[in-house]
């Protein structure tokens, strides 16, 4: 398993190895404790969530309150997606930017975003399915999302994908009006955070 730091403090890019024969391929999808060598405290996951999208669907950019927030570890079971790990944390020297990850079945890759990142996907195919393993469960009073077509974001979409959005994700505010409204994270509140947990 090859673990590789995303351009986002906190995030991470997991690549299985894969054993395949004759039946099919073998992988360790998760490993907490490769995981806690990077992390520095082993993710507590007490949900998982599942979703199913058509190409063009895209979903985030979400994020939770801190403290406790919600890690997540994020894989393709199906299709494949672009991944988005968005830093919403004011104050962070990556502010406002992102990077983003391919999963799909071919490499099995999984994203690890730590608590008060923001997260986004887009469907790349139809009826692709990812999974999420969450570190807290879902609590819609302490969830909040920035919307994904904030041009100040400007989050690179493929060429020629329309995106759909719910009507939830299409009325998030811009980055700068949730930071106005101050919905966003502070730096500092998160690495103490996680700090905590080791």
């Amino acid at each position: 398993m090859e673990i590789r730091p995303l351009a986002i403090e906190g995030a991470w890019e997991i690549t299985p190895r894969q054993f395949p024969d004759g039946r099919g391929v073998f992988l360790e999808s998760f490993r907490g404790d490769k995981l806690a060598e990077v992390v520095g405290h082993r993710p507590d996951i007490v949900q998982t969530n599942v979703s199913v999208s058509s190409r063009g669907t895209v979903r985030g950019v979400h994020y939770a309150d801190v403290p406790p927030s919600q890690a997540k570890y994020v894989t393709a079971l199906s299709g494949s997606f672009l991944d988005f790990v968005v830093d919403l944390r004011v104050g962070s020297r990556t502010y406002g930017q992102w990077d983003q990850v391919l999963l799909d079945t071919e490499a099995r890759r999984a994203v690890y975003l730590s608590e008060g990142l923001g997260h986004a996907i887009c469907a790349l195919e139809d009826n692709s399915t990812v999974l999420y393993l969450c570190t807290a469960t879902y609590n819609p009073e302490r969830e909040h999302g920035v919307n994904p077509m904030d041009p100040a974001l400007a989050l690179a979409f493929p060429d020629g994908l329309e995106p759909t959005l719910s009507d939830k994700d299409r009325a998030a505010p811009s980055l700068r009006d949730a930071q106005e409204q101050g919905l966003l994270p502070a730096y500092e509140e998160c690495v103490a955070f996680r700090r905590s947990l080791q």
